[in-house]
Parts: structure tokens; C-alpha cells; sequence
């Protein structure tokens, strides 16, 4: 899955058996030997969180669950207490935007989001999983990894494939050399594990849970090894836990070129403001008409056609930022002006020491949840067939996700993902999310026999609950208030449907552009945990 976090340009997801992990007891405990101590909050450093009335502090963890008298980690936690008096306390919510790899720790102001101020009523828990962000230690293995005017992603000769597979073992090499044991424990049933230990140290009986993509696969499994202390979660954009982590990329690759169609269509619409075409055909050629200039020669030297791709990348995540991507297409078809375009891939894809930090974890969660094909064959013979049909982002999402090849960590067992004693689960998920295809929604739901799936109908966003959609927005104040879900229905599908996030409204382009905000783009959620 690449980048699939809700703050940024983000995306990833066989499972079988009953194959739980040595990290997490059977009777759904952490391991005996290990009671963490009371989280010591005092100020937090972001102004934003100040500002919001957070505290934060580090909470001291065991590297190895296994070993908890051994090397310890700590966990970067924020907290914005309840607003209601106590006796309508509804007790603690811990947040996760997704990833593997994103910062949570300003997610604690994600209750402010929630309509009717039913989010007053918790105390909100934000935190950096380990070896994200404030959490320590911080893992980063080459900041300069996503320079610019990259070896062009599809590999249409041997010297670009092997040029690529060297650039990822080096990534891997560097991540193994820089990051040593830590690497070993980055697993989710690791992330599971350190929310059990947030919650013994707030000294509370259950937890409540809001997570967007990735995050919803680490609450399948944190509820599935811990089903006795949830209380009630929300699941923004669902992972399909049959999909860990290898298959669920190149589902991803045919559902982004499906949606990146769907924007180019768009496009067409606003032809009088952007004039890149009046059929979606027309700008699709167009777009690819580009590319191909761009590696014979890249802008500015600079702006070559991977850099291209992953600056329309967040197009197929979102409708936020569409106006800002269309009017950098216009800008550079019209006035060869790629500036914007550069500004669009820096805003996802920051460059210097450290700046690879949710990267490195992505990677370091991944590659070793599961096992990852061994051979490149299959590798090589799996993303051609894919490209075929999709050609818009498989092969970068395949080098993306290629150090998982030679990664310098062991890989374990997922948990059985298995909700039947989970009390009650919220789901959101849009028809045409590409990050985390409807199906695999739809399969959660299954397995939870206690939960409701609201569709968003038609829509392509991707985690896009808390942005101004009155029908969804108000369903999850309502549960949070009351725990009423809406009424499930029989069969395999959605229990109710809203209409999604809607498509912006074209803007004329500017003459620079910068990264979206929330002010233009809606983005209310991923301006939470950007800042």
C-alpha cells in the first residue's frame, strides 16, 4: 500500500488459519512481565496542540513484548481530556491515520471534527506509533531516497529494472545498518501491543477506537487479540485482511487507474477553465503525452515522468487537491511552467536527513507482517500483467514497495482477523476508494458480526469521515453519543448508504501553485495531523 495515510498522498493490503503471533497472549493479554507506568504529561511541543488544550508526554514500552525486561522504546502520546462532567465520561479514544508510517500524535484534536460536540464526551488519544515522528528512537534510513529525476519507473529495459532493484536493496541495505534490532519489532501485532499498553497506563477498563486506512487494520487486529477491552471503533476506509500486504498492492494499482480516469473525465468537464481536453480520452493522452517528454528531457532537470506520476498520485486518493493538480497540468501543457508540479511531489515527498521517517516505517511494518515473494520473477511477471490492464501507477507502486525484497528483518504471521466477540464497529468506506478497495469493506463487515458499513455511493476518496458530509458525519456523532449504529441488513453490502465527499468545483488556474489546503481542498482531518 503506498502512502496510504489520511494526512498525506498515502496507500496497501492472504491470511487463512487461526495463526495468532508470539507478541500477544492467547487469552488476549500482553505478555505476563510487563505493567507500563503512568504516562508522565506535561506540555506539548506543537503550538497547534497547545493551542487545543493537549498535554503529552512518552510512555516507556518493551522493544520485544516477549523480553519486557529487555531494551525498552518509548511512545509518543497526546491527550485532549473529556469536556462533559465525569459522569457522562465515555471514556478514551485512541486514533491512528493510517499509513503504516503516519504521525498520530495530532490526531487528539480529531474530537473537535465530530458534529453535535459528540466528541466532547471522550478523552482523545493521539500518538506516534513506534519509530514515527516524537516517538523514540526515530527510524529513517536515507533521506534522500525520493530525489529528484528518479530512473523511470516502468522498467521497458534491463538497465532501468536493475537500476531500480539496486536503488531498493541499497534503501533496505541503509534501513538494516541504520536501524539494527528495531527493525525486528515494527510488526502491527508490535503497534497492537503498544495500545494495550496505553490503555493500561491511562488505567482504563476498554478503549474506543477511530482509524482511517491502515488504521483500520490495526484495530481488526488489536480487537481481534483484545476483543474484551473494545468498546466501540470506527473504521475509516477498511483494509481487506485477506490481502497482507503483497496482493493488496496490485489491487490498488488497477482501482487508482480506474479513479485517475474518473479525474481525467472531471478534467474534461472544466475544460473552459483548465483546457486540457474535452473528453477524459483527450486528457488522458495528454497527461501521457507529457510523461513521455519528460523522459527525454525532465523540467528544470529535475521533473522527470516518475516525479510526474507521483504528483497525480493524490488524484486518485482524494477529491481534495483536485483543483491544485489540475491547474499545475495546465500550467506546465501552456506555460511550461513545472514549478507547481514540483511543488505537488515536495508537498508528498520531503527530501534531507529524517524526511523518510514514515517511509522507513511503512516499509519496516509491511515488508514484515507478512512474507513478501521472495522472487523477483514473480515480482516482475505479477506487476506486467498488471500494467497490461493498468498502466498509471503499478510499476511505481511496485518499486515503492520493492525493499520488502531484500529487507534485513524477519517476517511473522498475521493474527486471524476475527470480530464475532468485538461489541460494535462503525465503517465508512466510499464505493471507488482505491486505497482500500469497497470489497475489502465489505469482507471486515463479514467477520464482525456486530458491525454497519456506511457507503459512501459513487464517490473515489479515500478516508475522507469528518469532512462536512452531514449524512456520514452525523451517523458517527450519533454513535459516539449513543452507540446506535445503523440497522444492519441482510447479505453481503452496506447497511446504509450517503452521498461521498463531493468532487470540487473547477478554479481558474493560479499563477503558482502550493500544496492543498484545507481552506481550498477541504482537507480538514489531514490538516490535523500535518501540523
Amino acid at each position: 500500500m503506498k502512502r496510504i495515510v489520511v494526512t498525506v498522498v498515502a496507500a496497501g493490503l492472504a491470511l487463512s488459519g487461526a495463526t495468532t503471533v508470539a507478541t500477544a497472549a492467547p487469552n488476549g493479554t500482553t505478555p505476563p512481565g510487563f505493567e507500563p507506568a503512568p504516562i508522565p504529561f506535561g506540555k506539548c511541543e506543537s503550538a497547534s496542540l497547545q493551542r487545543a488544550g493537549a498535554e503529552c508526554g512518552l510512555l516507556e514500552v518493551p522493544l520485544d513484548y516477549a523480553k519486557p525486561g529487555g531494551t525498552k522504546i518509548k511512545i509518543a502520546v497526546s491527550r485532549i481530556k473529556h469536556k462533559v462532567a465525569d459522569d457522562k465520561f465515555q471514556g478514551i479514544m485512541l486514533t491512528n491515520p493510517g499509513g503504516p508510517g503516519g504521525s498520530g500524535l495530532g490526531l487528539s484534536r480529531l474530537g473537535q471534527l465530530v458534529p453535535d460536540k459528540a466528541g466532547d464526551a471522550y478523552d482523545w488519544i493521539g500518538f506516534d506509533p513506534r519509530g514515527v515522528g516524537k516517538s523514540e528512537p526515530q527510524v529513517s534510513c536515507d533521506g534522500n531516497y525520493f530525489s529528484y529525476n528518479r530512473p523511470y519507473y516502468v522498467p521497458v529495459s534491463s538497465e532501468l529494472e536493475q537500476a531500480w532493484l539496486a536503488k531498493a536493496k541499497g534503501y533496505a541495505d541503509a534501513c538494516k545498518a541504520k536501524n539494527g534490532e528495531v527493525l525486528e519489532h515494527l510488526k502491527t501485532t508490535d503497534n497492537a501491543n503498544d495500545m494495550e499498553s496505553i490503555r493500561k497506563a491511562l488505567g482504563q477498563q476498554q478503549i474506543n477506537y477511530y482509524g482511517f486506512s491502515y488504521g483500520t487494520y490495526l484495530g481488526q487486529v488489536y480487537s481481534s487479540l483484545y476483543p474484551e477491552r473494545v468498546r466501540r471503533m470506527v473504521f475509516d476506509g477498511t483494509v481487506d485482511p485477506r490481502d497482507i500486504w503483497y496482493d493488496a498492492n496490485l489491487n490498488q494499482d488497477v482501482a487508482f487507474d480506474r479513479n485517475i480516469k474518473v479525474y481525467f473525465d472531471w478534467i474534461a468537464r472544466n475544460d473552459a477553465t483548465y483546457k486540457l481536453g474535452t473528453t477524459a480520452k483527450q486528457v488522458e493522452k495528454l497527461y501521457y503525452t507529457k510523461l513521455e517528454e519528460l523522459r527525454r528531457k525532465p523540467a528544470d532537470g529535475v521533473i522527470g515522468p516518475d516525479e510526474w506520476t507521483d504528483a497525480f498520485l493524490q488524484a486518485g486518493y482524494y477529491v481534495f487537491g483536485w483543483t491544485d493538480i489540475a491547474a499545475a497540468f495546465s500550467a506546465y501543457v501552456h506555460k511550461g511552467d513545472a514549478k507547481p508540479i514540483k511543488d505537488l511531489y515536495d508537498a508528498s515527498n520531503g527530501q534531507g536527513p529524517g524526511a523518510d521517517n514514515g517511509y522507513a516505517v511503512y516499509l519496516g511494518t509491511q515488508c514484515t507482517d507478512l512474507q513478501w515473494p521472495k522472487s523477483w520473477i514473480k515480482w516482475r511477471i505479477d506487476n506486467w500483467i498488471t500494467f497490461a490492464k493498468a498502466p498509471f501507477e503499478t510499476w511505481g507502486n511496485a518499486w515503492f514497495n520493492a525493499p520488502c525484497l531484500n529487507w534485513g528483518a524477519k517476517a511473522g504471521k498475521p493474527v486471524r482477523v476475527d470480530g464475532r466477540k468485538v461489541p460494535s464497529l462503525l465503517m465508512i468506506n466510499e464505493t471507488l476508494d482505491a486505497a482500500t478497495p469497497y470489497e475489502g469493506a465489505l469482507e471486515v463487515r463479514s467477520r464482525y458480526p456486530n458491525a454497519a458499513l456506511i457507503e459512501g455511493v459513487g464517490g473515489t476518496t479515500h478516508s475522507g469521515s469528518l469532512n462536512g458530509v452531514e449524512c456520514t458525519d452525523n451517523a458517527i456523532a450519533d454513535y459516539l453519543t449513543s452507540g446506535k449504529l445503523p440497522a444492519r441488513k441482510p447479505g453481503r453490502r452496506s447497511d446504509a448508504q450517503c452521498d461521498p465527499v463531493p468532487q470540487p468545483e473547477a478554479t481558474a488556474p493560479a499563477a503558482k501553485s502550493a500544496e492543498p489546503t484545507a481552506k481550498s481542498a477541504g482537507m480538514a482531518v489531514r490538516q490535523l495531523v500535518r501540523r
